[in-house]
């Protein structure tokens, strides 16, 4: 509880420390000036009447009645109640047309696979429109309306906006119930620092997503690309959840990363960006949803899409070590599943698989008399499988900590990387190059050296455990559709039907 408050108090406190900067800069145009810029800027004699008093009582009355539709009410009331009222964004931002051009912003979020309707563009171009024409506001009553209506809207449309372009307008950790990948979201203070721009266009155009990937998209997207096997439509739906993909801020940069694409089945070891190595993987099995049969999902009640339980997850993490020849640690799920199903059928499957039996920490010599056929089983016992040319993880494995319990490995079943659909495994990642693996991650000297002799071992083989130099960091990602190195936009199958639970929050929002 403490370091709640604690944080809470920080946070009051930096945000207070904000509203006293901003109510100082905004002294420099106070509220009683708003009627003589308004007039200079539009000539409209109507705007010399404004008062301040007046002008106060109408604002409050406005932000109550506007509270419902802000998508932010505490931020923004309390922003207004700590500045006196004053209208600040509209005093900055009325000379040199600058809400025109937020206002162009706003009606162009097509172009990232936004509805304008999410930034209320429609209204806010009217009232724009209505504030720069010279004979649309004919009483001062209309004009105390105006303004204040123009002024909370743009606080609200512009953090709204800037919070999609930097962050993405869906937190997918609220949305995904397997998503471990740290994501940058915005804050107060983030959101706050809209109110002391100096310059809207400079700062519109600082936060436009710029990656040559996002671009392509971007292309794709406006002149109706068509991806192979899909309608138009069906092809808009992938760019626009995959534009918002990118707009998350769960990549970090890194001299050397491993990225594992789920529906590319494909891993890549990234040097500076570049890839300098990838090969085949083998992920979780995945499940049809039809992007036609939307289902319904609540982000106010953080109601999660409930995927397959063998979906690989997404995921950031470090890679910090391998095991060669490693031991099969078999998860309860595939003992109580799969293993003790086979032992009920076949007296010598366990020994045939080098699969040793545990109960309580102990080791039980003799499993023939334990009764397989209880559905328990699998949750008393324990399964370890020892090292060999069978274990299903194969020569070695690549750790990483995670809540999932996942990791990449060799396999031993190798025809599985011929398949076009490689979602196949119980959830953890199988690699088809292992061996260049280890060579990209620990690079030449003794360790790889190591690695690579053990590997090639055929009898007496024993789990050896060798932790990296340098921690390499791993995501496990989920893009159907990106352009690759050579500009081409390459389109996947939605493997585990997450474009549709992304897509049903983004239609929920455009009718918001």
């Amino acid at each position: 509880m403490k370091s709640i408050k604690s944080k809470t108090l920080l946070l009051s406190g930096i945000i207070a420390a904000f509203f006293t900067v901003i109510t100082l800069q905004s002294c420099k145009k106070s509220r009683s000036d708003i009627g003589k810029m308004l007039f200079e800027e539009t000539k409209n004699r109507v705007f010399k009447k404004v008062e301040a008093d007046p002008f106060i009582t109408v604002f409050k009355q406005t932000l109550e009645e506007q509270r419902t539709k802000l998508r932010n009410p505490k931020l923004i009331t309390a922003f207004y109640e700590g500045n006196d009222y004053d209208p600040i964004l509209v005093m900055q931002h009325v000379p040199k047309e600058e809400l025109k051009v937020l206002a162009e912003r706003l009606s162009k979020s097509g172009t990232h696979g936004l509805a304008p309707e999410m930034f209320d563009a429609p209204r806010f171009s009217e009232l724009v429109d209505k504030v720069y024409d010279r004979k649309a506001i004919k009483t001062v009553e209309d004009a105390y309306k105006t303004i204040a209506e123009l002024e909370i809207l743009t606080a609200n449309s512009l953090i709204n906006y800037s919070n999609a372009m930097q962050y993405g307008v869906i937190s997918p950790r609220r949305i995904y119930a397997r998503y471990f990948t740290e994501t940058k979201r915005p804050d107060s203070v983030s959101m706050m620092a809209v109110f002391s721009i100096k310059d809207l266009k400079t700062y519109l155009d600082s936060i436009q997503p710029s990656g040559a990937n996002y671009k392509k998209l971007q292309q794709a997207l406006a002149t109706n690309a068509v991806a192979p096997g899909m309608t138009a439509d069906e092809t808009k739906r992938v760019l626009e959840v995959n534009l918002e993909r990118l707009r998350w801020q769960n990549i970090k940069d890194a001299e050397k990363m491993v990225v594992v694409n789920i529906p590319d089945f494909r891993l890549d070891v990234l040097q500076n960006g570049k890839s300098v190595l990838n090969m085949k993987v083998c992920v979780g099995e995945g499940r049809e949803v039809n992007m036609d049969e939307l289902k319904e999902y609540d982000e106010d009640d953080l109601k999660k899409d409930r995927p397959f339980t063998r979906e690989t997850p997404q995921l950031g993490s470090l890679i910090h070590s391998v095991q060669v020849n490693p031991i099969w640690n078999i998860p309860e799920s595939i003992a109580t599943n799969e293993i003790s199903k086979h032992a009920a059928a076949d007296r010598y499957y366990l020994s045939n698989n080098n699969i040793d039996v545990y109960k309580d920490g102990q080791l039980v010599e003799d499993t023939e008399l334990i009764d397989w056929s209880a559905g328990d089983a699998g949750k008393i016992y324990s399964f370890k499988q020892r090292p060999g040319d069978d274990n299903s993880l194969g020569k070695i494995k690549f750790l990483f900590n995670n809540e999932s319990s996942v990791y990449l490995h060799d396999t031993p079943a190798k025809a599985a990387f011929k398949l076009n659909n490689r979602a196949v495994s119980h959830g953890c990642v199988r690699v088809e190059k292992p061996l260049e693996l280890a060579h990209a991650l620990f690079g030449n000297g003794d360790k790889y050296e190591t690695i690579k002799t053990q590997m090639a071992v055929t009898e007496n083989q024993q789990a050896k455990d060798l932790s990296l130099p340098k921690k390499v960091p791993v995501y496990l990602t989920y893009f159907t559709v990106w352009a690759d190195e050579a500009g081409t936009v390459q389109f996947r199958k939605d493997v585990y039907g997450q474009d549709v639970v992304l897509y049903s929050y983004l239609e929920k929002l455009k009718g918001s």
